[in-house]
């Protein structure tokens, strides 16, 4: 039977890429989104793979989701925490309502989306949690400070529960992408997006197939001593120590 996995944020951007990347590597895959209804609609037309709403935000819909995916697909093996949102303004200018729902949706999702799956991953003897991380979250970046906080504790997160589920096969990485080709970053005005891609040693954005594949090696099998791990993958903009 195919391992189960759930990849949040799993129609657009860089999670369409991973769900993807993952049905093809013969995982059954269930996609988390949480609002662009008309987008999971041609999402899962055009791949096949069922869609699922609910925010991760919230430990009850997150319980919800996931037990009613379990219910119709079967235990989940892989959890790929990639939903995540941006409400960038600078910390003098930030208001608690754009701190508490960055820190809610890419950080509190770490809990909400791992805490149900993982003691059933503990008695199967198996898991896999990837969580994409950023290159703001290791180096920081200006009018990001509840972006690059939430990324940077994806980190020490993933790094806590590697150290205590190493023993009942279960693994837990990070992937921190630089800018990749999606919407969001096209949407970028072209005078601002040539300063960036100069800032990239390899000269142009990633893509998103390629955090993909670097996700699917991560959950498959043979990974199983890899474990809390950070991937970076920029282009050599950001080199971590």
């Amino acid at each position: 039977m195919a391992r189960v996995a759930v990849v949040t944020g799993g129609t657009r951007g860089i999670g369409h890429a991973i769900s993807i990347a993952l049905k093809e590597a013969g995982y059954t895959v269930a996609a988390n989104y949480a609002g662009n209804d008309e987008a999971a609609a041609k999402f899962k037309e055009e791949t096949g793979i069922p869609v699922y709403k609910w925010s991760v935000a919230s430990f009850a819909e997150c319980q919800e989701g996931l037990a009613t995916i379990e219910a119709e697909l079967g235990p989940i093996d892989v959890v790929v925490n990639n939903a995540g949102i941006t409400r960038d303004a600078t910390l003098h200018r930030m208001t608690l309502e754009q701190w508490t729902q960055v820190i809610d949706t890419d950080l509190n999702s770490m809990f909400n989306m791992t805490r149900p799956v993982i003691e059933g991953m503990r008695a199967r003897g198996f898991g896999r949690i990837i969580s994409i991380s950023s290159i703001n979250g290791q180096k920081g970046q200006i009018g990001q400070a509840n972006y690059s906080a939430a990324k940077a504790g994806v980190i020490g997160f993933t790094k806590a529960i590697a150290q205590e589920n190493a023993s009942k096969g279960i693994t837990a990485n990070v992937i921190a992408p630089g800018y990749i080709n999606t919407e969001m970053v096209a949407a970028v005005p072209e005078a601002v997006l040539q300063k960036i891609i100069g800032t990239i040693p390899v000269g142009r954005l990633g893509e998103g197939s390629e955090i993909a594949r670097a996700v699917a090696f991560l959950a498959a099998d043979e990974a199983g001593f890899i474990t809390g791990s950070t991937l970076t993958i920029n282009g050599g903009q950001y080199i971590a120590g």
